[in-house]
């Protein structure tokens, strides 16, 4: 069974308040997120403008996580973004 777009940003919200509530990630946490934003990316159902500019910068945490030896540290230095991105994920899916 596929999940809808609204499942894929709700799951998408869900790492992203995790890793900024207990300050760790995983590798498999970040290649989520990259899956996720790839799909969501690919489907081109998002009419929300703001997500949709964010969602390479979304990406690129991903990716940067990843490869990051300092998972904390990294989650650390990009907390601001994330409450961004927490806050425009979860306006598009009250709409």
């Amino acid at each position: 069974m596929a999940l809808t777009i609204n499942n894929q940003l709700l799951l998408l919200h869900d790492i992203l308040e995790e890793q900024t509530t207990d300050s760790i990630g995983s590798v498999s946490e970040y290649q989520q997120i990259k899956r996720l934003v790839q799909k969501l990316t690919e489907d081109n159902r998002i009419t929300d403008e703001q997500l949709l500019q964010l969602l390479p910068e979304i990406y690129n945490y991903g990716e940067q996580g990843e490869m990051n030896q300092h998972h904390s540290d990294h989650i650390t230095t990009n907390k601001q973004n994330i409450e961004n991105w927490l806050h425009a994920i979860q306006r598009t899916t009250l709409e």
